[in-house]
C-alpha cells in the first residue's frame, strides 16, 4: 500500500490545526501559508510528492 501526501494539503492541515490552537497566530500563519504556495508555484515543486 502505497500513501502519496502532497505538500500544499499537508501545509494546509497543519495550518489549520495551529489556527485552532492558537486563533492569535492566524495573522501569521496565513502570511507564511500564502508565502510557501507561491514560493511553491513559482519553483514548481508543486508535482512533487512526499
Amino acid at each position: 500500500m502505497t500513501i502519496h501526501v502532497s505538500l500544499g494539503p499537508l501545509v494546509s492541515l497543519i495550518a489549520g490545526i495551529l489556527i485552532l490552537v492558537m486563533p492569535r497566530l492566524l495573522n501569521i500563519i496565513v502570511a507564511i501559508y500564502l508565502i510557501a504556495i507561491g514560493l511553491i508555484g513559482l519553483f514548481g515543486m508543486g508535482s512533487m510528492h512526499f
